[in-house]
């Protein structure tokens, strides 16, 4: 084990105020056993699985009308055990518990609009959805799509939603309408809402021509709710070509009788919504969530991991396509506000994030690892322009956060903040890997593995190792495992638990060391294999991004000669041409930061770089390109056209 800088630890004060702290005494005061420590606390979380979530359960104050006959049922099946059988529930009400004026949710745009729902206001209007929703006829299992930006009304349309036990699932309004069809169109939804337009870099763009097309190829649709959002609203609903049963969504709630909500009570395993997978390497995978799994998991995680309480302010940069947006919202549950973002993180200002995190005095912050190069590129300082007194946690999920970033929040950002970088993944809307409020920060590592998450590291054999990169797994059931995929039991059984039976193999390539830190790699499906050697995408992006003049860069094995070499291509600073100077540099620092296995045989430039809508790197469609294969599903990319960048280049015919 090398030894990591250490860039952070909490308090005395701040270990005995933690949530997690009180957690060990509640599970004390339970039989548990005396803990003093996380690497305790996370050992009792595996070998006593059925205590540990009965006691997150009970801890949080889970809502419901009939408690569970067990914790778990088969719990020796991967898939196949059962959460929480015999309980009754709804995951809306337990989202809806509090009722003050408290605020629960703050909407935020990049044209400076703001409006803010108290928890009563908002448990007002989701029981006015939930009865509008019954007015159009729906009830328990039927699917009801959003195509809606990170706007109040998209968390108040799901919860209504949960409340009559439909399933909800969403698309943000940047998706083109084919990519909206190869997911809703999967699911047959009798409900579809939406919005008349929105605003992209804050240009205006009307969106009911688009939901027209959706409307017409998508034959289970029967009804249709539009949201004004324009300023001023284009509510003609001719341009649903005259569709019947659209109506507005400020006239169904208006019809609606008000009065305080209602709640189906549900089996735990009733399904809550459908995620869907980024369908880069073919038709988005339909993910059934659960409405108990997932309750029981954002629980463990908001409360115990991140530490919310009443008093925080949580914000994390997402759309409402990214599980990171059902996440967000789950903070609900333990009473803590919610602070939504529409618009551009970095427009009409750099800072505009930050001025958000000083404004709204926001405790917990959460970006992409991309948004930190890209700030730390600019030489954004927040450490002297803002006030983030109020802030005690960063977040950042998505990708692998580098060991530069941490340095760069430590020095530009706040010097007594908790920076973690947290990994997971759509199919378990949660995460394997987690921040520890009670423990250290290490450069470069992610802190910690979650709690009830038995994640281990295995080489290609199989077997457990520690210190060595190998497959990241969970080896034992965890309460938020999909029901499934959507009308495709045996893909979900392919992509999960075909290399190793009985075991969730979730396809990052990681490293776990002896203080239970972890390093992650890359996907281990784009790892690069030149020579033999097992190279993670990660280790050559680090150094890469040290360089000034790279914006970004993507990173692929190409087949050649019989092996396999490694092919880097840079984004330069706008003006800037890949010279020798340059290009021997890049050489340079990826040699001296890692090994000469890791230099890449090919070093090109590209005006841009394919990304999820997410801002997920896309190797593997990058990789397809210059093998000559087709790409599928480029729409679900936010800039596909950038894969032409890639197609045909003669530098890499010899």
């Amino acid at each position: 084990m090398t030894g990591a800088e250490l860039l952070w630890q909490p308090t005395a004060e701040q270990i005995a105020r933690s949530n997690l702290t009180a957690f060990m005494r509640f599970v004390a005061g339970r039989g548990g056993g005396a803990m003093s420590d996380y690497a305790a606390l996370y050992r009792w979380s595996i070998d006593e699985p059925q205590a540990f979530w009965g006691a997150v359960w009970d801890f949080c104050g889970v809502v419901a009308s009939r408690r569970y006959d067990a914790v778990v049922e088969n719990f020796d099946r991967m898939p196949g055990a059962r959460w929480f059988p015999g309980a009754r529930l709804n995951y809306a009400e337990n989202l809806l518990r509090h009722r003050d004026d408290r605020e629960a949710l703050v909407s935020v745009d990049d044209r400076g609009g703001r409006s803010a729902l108290t928890f009563e206001q908002l448990a007002e209007a989701v029981g006015r959805t939930a009865r509008g929703l019954q007015s159009l006829g729906i009830g328990p299992g039927d699917r009801v799509a959003g195509y809606l930006p990170n706007v109040a009304q998209a968390v108040i349309a799901m919860l209504g939603s949960a409340s009559v036990g439909a399933i909800w699932s969403c698309c943000s309004p940047d998706f083109g309408a084919q990519g909206v069809l190869d997911r809703f169109g999967q699911i047959e939804p009798k409900a579809l809402i939406t919005i008349d337009g929105y605003f992209e870099n804050q240009r205006r763009v009307e969106l009911l021509p688009r939901v027209n097309e959706i409307r017409k190829r998508i034959d289970s649709i029967e009804r249709v709710v539009v949201v004004p959002y324009l300023d001023p609203p284009r509510l003609d609903l001719a341009a649903l070509g005259g569709a019947p049963g659209a109506v507005g969504w400020n006239e169904l709630l208006a019809a609606a009788p008000a009065g305080p909500p209602t709640f189906a009570q549900l089996p735990a395993d009733h399904p809550l919504y459908i995620l869907y997978s980024s369908g880069t390497t073919g038709p988005p995978k339909c993910i059934v969530h659960t409405a108990g799994g997932i309750l029981l998991k954002h629980l463990s995680e908001h409360a115990l991991h991140t530490g919310l309480a009443r008093d925080d302010r949580m914000f994390y940069y997402t759309s409402t396509g990214w599980m990171m947006w059902n996440w967000l919202v789950g903070a609900l549950a333990v009473g803590s506000t919610v602070v939504l973002y529409d618009g551009s993180p970095l427009a009409p200002k750099i800072d505009v994030l930050f001025d958000l995190a000083q404004r709204e005095r926001l405790t917990v912050f959460g970006v992409s690892p991309k948004y930190l190069s890209t700030i730390e590129k600019v030489r954004l300082e927040p450490i002297k322009t803002h006030d983030l007194s109020a802030l005690r946690a960063i977040l950042s999920t998505g990708a692998p956060l580098h060991g530069e970033s941490f340095d760069y929040v430590y020095r530009h950002v706040k010097r007594d903040v908790q920076l973690s970088s947290i990994s997971g993944g759509t199919e378990l809307c949660g995460f394997f890997v987690s921040e520890n409020p009670i423990g250290p920060v290490y450069r470069g590592e992610l802190q910690c593995r979650t709690l009830g998450m038995n994640v281990q590291i295995f080489d290609d054999a199989g077997k457990s190792v520690i210190g060595e990169p190998g497959e990241l797994v969970c080896a034992t059931p965890f309460p938020s495992m999909p029901l499934g995929f959507w009308n495709d039991p045996a893909g979900y059984q392919r992509t999960y638990f075909e290399r190793f039976p009985g075991v969730w193999r979730h396809g990052d390539l990681a490293e776990l060391n002896e203080r239970g830190g972890l390093t992650i790699y890359g996907r281990s499906d784009a790892t690069l294999n030149p020579g033999g050697v097992r190279i993670g995408t990660a280790e050559v992006y680090r150094p890469v991004e040290q360089i000034p003049e790279v914006l970004e860069s993507i990173v692929v094995g190409q087949q050649w000669d019989g092996d396999m070499r490694v092919v880097l291509f840079v984004k330069l600073r706008e003006g800037l041409t890949l010279d020798d100077d340059l290009a021997r540099r890049i050489r340079d620092n990826i040699r001296r930061s890692t090994t000469p296995r890791h230099v890449p045989a090919k070093l090109l430039q590209v005006a841009d770089i394919p990304r999820t809508r997410s801002g997920k790197l896309v190797e593997l469609a990058v990789r397809d390109v210059i093998h000559g294969r087709p790409v599928r599903n480029a729409d679900a990319l936010l800039n596909p056209e950038a894969l032409a960048h890639f197609k045909n280049r003669p530098e890499l015919a010899s």
